[in-house]
């Protein structure tokens, strides 16, 4: 019998054709078709690929009797019920390593287009206003960079930031001395450090507005923050709040509380660059991701065990 897959996230075509070659998959990836397919298969599924943001519910696992493996496909797993599915010995597993170098790459290009403030600067071009009429936006040489999270993502754009002869400070959950930059104990203490704050933490309850209106504050009139973390681990409306009375520089959000949705309370604020959680999508990075899907998948239902387990 073909290994059954419940498929909650979007694929694209060539990785829709691979699993259907090898298994045999269902595709749910609205909510209506996910209900649906849990009433009607749920005592048949083998595995289900999802994503953090979708994640998979303890009631869900128990409309699962077969199920062997739970993965992501991106690093995240903060909406998939860990608990639930490890009380009942089922693998938890995600796409850890695959889009590290894209979301790195993705958070510089942020800071130094927001920091040098390109979306103004084309408008403003575009509308004939030439730059001796335009205030004179920072350069990012030299600039301290403050990173939450000081993972594998944290640490390749640290890695990025030196190039630019950027000061590196961070928070985590444990100092990593062997990296050499400066650990604060606090996000709040790392803010008031940093001219330039960037988010590449996880979600979840530990991280859920860990920047709020007091580190915001405490990031001043002059600094920025990007996010390619975590919607969650930015207060939205005191971000709103910090944009608009000039709390803040700027801010470029990868990620954001209302996904998909925009942020409605951002939308109508200037020194905002938005993109709609992109920073780990690429052609190569969608591959591996789904690649290490199909080495999880293969390593667990041969008993080998998944090579990524949270």
């Amino acid at each position: 019998m073909p290994i059954s897959i419940l498929v909650l996230c979007e694929l694209g075509q060539a990785h829709k054709d691979a699993l259907s070659q090898r298994y045999h998959p269902v595709f749910a990836t609205t909510p209506e078709q996910r209900a649906q397919a849990l009433k009607a298969d749920g005592a048949t599924f083998d595995v289900v690929l999802t994503i953090g943001l979708l994640g998979l519910r303890a009631d869900e696992i128990d409309q699962l009797p077969r199920l062997r493996l739970i993965a992501t496909l991106g690093a995240g797993y903060e909406n998939v019920n860990v608990a639930a599915a490890q009380a009942r010995g089922i693998c938890v597993a995600n796409g850890r390593g695959a889009n590290d170098e894209c979301v790195a790459d993705h958070a510089m290009g942020m800071i130094i287009a927001t920091m040098r403030n390109f979306q103004t600067l084309d408008r403003l071009c575009r509308a004939g206003v030439w730059r001796t009429a335009i205030p004179l936006p920072p350069h990012v040489s030299g600039k301290r960079l403050g990173i939450l999270g000081l993972g594998a993502i944290g640490e390749r754009t640290a890695a990025r930031a030196q190039a630019f002869r950027m000061p590196i400070g961070y928070h985590n959950r444990r100092p990593r001395p062997e990296l050499g930059y400066t650990y604060f104990d606090s996000a709040l203490d790392l803010a008031g450090w940093c001219d330039v704050l960037v988010c590449a933490m996880p979600g979840g309850a530990e991280t859920r507005h860990m920047v709020n209106a007091e580190v915001l504050r405490a990031l001043g009139p002059t600094g920025y923050l990007v996010n390619v973390g975590r919607g969650s681990i930015v207060d939205t409306q005191a971000l709103a709040v910090a944009l608009r009375d000039g709390s803040i520089a700027g801010a470029a959000l990868d990620v954001y509380e209302s996904e998909p949705a925009p942020p409605e309370a951002l939308l109508g604020l200037d020194r905002l660059l938005l993109t709609p959680h992109v920073g780990g999508w690429s052609p190569e990075a969608i591959d591996a991701q789904f690649e290490i899907f199909l080495q999880n998948v293969d390593g667990v239902m041969s008993g080998r065990g998944a090579v990524t387990p949270v």
